[in-house]
């Protein structure tokens, strides 16, 4: 590429203007506050549903022992009754009467231990069932945050897209009926160079870079041809010669 209108050069600064605020746009959509805390709230969440699955897994358990508890209470209740009723019923030999009284201490201990059995269980499942509904509670808090940060995010993404789609239309205009072997170096460097591959030449500075040429740098691109296309000799960028400020 050795030469391309002047005009075209300067209008490259403004593609270039343009070229930047999308590479802005795009760095804002990536680094939105809202993605950082979603990824916090992410692994919150996952770490409390591991914590509520395990908690329902062993309130389950408990309602099971429980059940079992009862059951075998209930059991040696209705034993129990069954050989009071015997008793009471005055059948049978003195020997059985006898073994009969003697079975409902024994049904009787028995179930004061099934009993006190039982309201262990009780009391474990109810301290359980508290923390899961501690756990249940902060896990729907979270997952109610989640939504809110996740609207917000779609509402910001909603305004960068919007402004970026506007400003890709104005790049279009811009970038309209450039020569076209100029825009081909122009995105090639713009590639290799962190998204920047034209400045203006201000004074001395190369906007690119943000550093002075040398004089006899700077003698030399003045002294070429105004549709000549120059490089910075210090980034390599495209380097837009703008018309000199009118004397007073």
């Amino acid at each position: 590429m050795a030469t391309a209108p002047a005009a075209d050069q300067r209008r490259l600064l403004d593609v270039q203007a343009l070229d930047t605020r999308l590479d802005q746009l795009a760095h804002k959509r990536r680094s939105l506050p809202e993605l950082a805390r979603l990824l916090e709230l992410d692994a919150q969440v996952a770490d409390l549903y591991t914590a509520l699955v395990t908690s329902r897994t062993a309130a389950d358990d408990l309602r099971r022992e429980l059940t079992k508890a009862e059951a075998d209470v209930e059991q040696v209740r209705v034993r129990a009754a069954r050989d009071q009723a015997r008793l009471d019923s005055g059948q049978g030999s003195p020997k059985d009467l006898q073994a009969l009284q003697s079975e409902l201490v024994a049904l009787g201990r028995r179930q004061g231990d099934l009993e006190e059995v039982e309201l262990e269980v009780m009391e474990r499942l109810e301290a359980h069932e508290g923390a899961l509904a501690g756990v249940t509670t902060a896990h729907q808090a979270l997952v109610e945050q989640k939504t809110v940060v996740e609207t917000d995010r779609d509402v910001a993404f909603r305004e960068i897209d919007a402004e970026a789609d506007k400003v890709r239309g104005e790049r279009a205009t811009a970038a309209q009926g450039l020569d076209a072997g100029l825009v081909a170096l122009y995105e090639k460097l713009r590639g290799q160079l962190g998204g920047v591959g034209a400045a203006a030449l201000r004074g001395r500075r190369c906007e690119g870079c943000r550093l002075e040429l040398n004089p006899l740098d700077l003698d030399a691109i003045r002294g070429k041809a105004e549709d000549q296309v120059v490089r910075c000799e210090e980034c390599g960028r495209i380097l837009v010669r703008l018309p000199e400020p009118a004397q007073v």
